[in-house]
């Protein structure tokens, strides 16, 4: 019987999409990887290159043990093309072709809007590994350094994914966008991401957790909208690769966790109550909760962004026509349609911030958007707040408001506090500092970063883990340094 979770390890890619049956598709994947490899060495993990990484790798597309770990130099990791198992007699399940047989193909009248949301889709994933490149030379301990690189990897695995449907769906256009995926660079002047918060700094370990948390939180939502698309390829592609993403939020979730613990008990043992008693805080080598709660609003507000304007033609129509859900679509009781449907959508009406009744099918990315500050507030509270609680500690880190920060949509053009309040441009320059990370929080935080590589140990700004990973011993050697 045809295992339909196995992947083929044989050839130069990995693979569970038939490649050895399809020569002028594997001719083209494989004359691109030597410049994903080239790319790699270049913008990808600075300084540990050869360095043996116990990472995990795909090894079948099932749920249940799908991926084996062991020790390998990150420019031999296996990355390959992994689709989760198809599902037989699937439809489409929203727009104006629900209940049709999802597309194998790609549609012709589609073709051009369903390219376009591969190519941004695979511009995020490289965009994240440059960002983070330089971030091994402080790693806070081995244990840190081996799931930044885990991440990296698997970013670069999800390139991968998107660039196997580019090649083999959309002929020589498919073929330039995927070199373009490695001619666009992070925060490149001439060349830049496609997306504004895919071209930002990643300059300290707090901004990494940041990032994972909140950032990578969004292309969980923005996947999970993808593994709706009547074309099955693609929901196929993204069903898989929200296994691994998962992870990525771990490290973001457990780490500012962590960071949190650390600075709680190190308040606790030194006898100070106060959150808000910075300096003496910050003299126990840990970070303060004011600034993790501003990291918190920079980091929040930027992904918000992401999701575009609240009132969209582009997304109503790639959901009508099938190609692009809603945030769990399978679970959403309505017609799936939204033909004459509303919803609330918040806007400026005479100098105030008040929710207005626009067409749901217009009003797409702000749905998506609102679930994702569910998710996101919910985590807030499971993840941080409870590990201040559970030290005693009087504080709490809440998400600022949805109009707090923004450059794009309905509240680009206004100021706004944290708390959702209107402030002059006057007001917004003199109080930014109470809100955003100051040039002193970022000196701070960049002079705690300094590596340790001891296996074990970890920095004074960081607490344990309270397991290692696949179950591994405090003391492991994650990472094998050289000399």
């Amino acid at each position: 019987m045809l295992d339909r979770t196995a992947v083929d390890y044989d050839g130069l890619i990995p693979n569970n999409v038939g490649l050895s049956a399809d020569p002028r598709l594997r001719r083209a994947l494989e004359s691109w990887h030597p410049s994903c490899l080239d790319w790699w060495r270049a913008r990808g993990p600075e300084g540990f290159q050869e360095n043996l990484v116990y990472l995990r790798t795909a090894v079948n597309v099932d749920p249940e043990g799908w991926a084996k770990f062991d020790y390998v130099k990150m420019p031999d990791y296996r990355w390959g093309i992994l689709l989760a198992p198809a599902v037989e007699g699937r439809t489409i399940s929203f727009g104006a072709h629900k209940g049709e047989p999802a597309w194998q193909d790609v549609p012709g009248e589609y073709r051009a809007m369903l390219r376009r949301l591969i190519v941004v889709q695979g511009d995020t994933e490289p965009a994240s590994v440059e960002q983070q490149r330089h971030l091994g030379a402080t790693a806070p301990s081995l244990y840190d350094l081996r799931n930044l690189f885990q991440i990296n990897v698997e970013e670069a695995r999800h390139l991968w994914a998107m660039v196997y449907l580019l090649q083999k769906y959309f002929g020589r256009d498919g073929r330039e966008e995927a070199e373009d995926l490695l001619r666009r660079f992070s925060g490149d002047r001439d060349t830049p991401r496609l997306l504004g918060a895919f071209n930002e700094a990643t300059p300290d370990w707090l901004a990494l957790f940041m990032f994972t948390f909140f950032t990578d939180r969004d292309g969980k939502m923005q996947l999970h909208a993808l593994a709706q698309s009547g074309f099955d390829p693609l929901s196929r592609t993204c069903r898989f690769m929200l296994l691994e993403e998962a992870h990525h939020m771990f490290v973001g979730q457990s780490g500012i966790a962590r960071v949190i613990d650390r600075t709680c008990v190190a308040m606790r043992d030194a006898g100070i109550d106060d959150p808000y008693d910075i300096e003496p805080i910050r003299a126990l080598g840990v970070i303060d909760l004011p600034t993790i709660q501003k990291r918190a609003n920079l980091h929040f507000s930027l992904t918000l962004d992401l999701f575009g304007n609240e009132i969209s033609t582009n997304a109503a129509n790639a959901f009508n026509a099938g190609l692009k859900g809603r945030y769990l679509e399978d679970q959403i009781e309505d017609d799936h349609r939204l033909v004459n449907a509303t919803y609330p959508v918040l806007r400026m009406r005479d100098g105030l911030i008040v929710p207005d009744q626009a067409p749901a099918l217009a009003a797409l990315n702000m749905r998506l958007r609102d679930d994702y500050v569910a998710d996101a507030s919910s985590a807030v509270e499971r993840w941080w707040n409870r590990a201040i609680a559970r030290n005693g500690i009087e504080f709490a880190i809440h998400l600022p408001h949805v109009a707090f920060n923004r450059h794009i949509g309905e509240f680009a053009a206004i100021n706004a506090d944290p708390e959702g309040g209107l402030l002059s441009a006057a007001e917004w320059q003199r109080r930014h500092d109470e809100f955003l990370p100051s040039a002193a929080d970022n000196q701070f935080v960049a002079g705690l970063m300094r590596p340790v590589y001891e296996p074990g140990r970890f920095a004074s700004w960081i607490s344990p883990p309270p397991a290692g990973i696949n179950g591994m011993p405090g003391n492991f050697e994650y990472v094998r340094l050289l000399g």
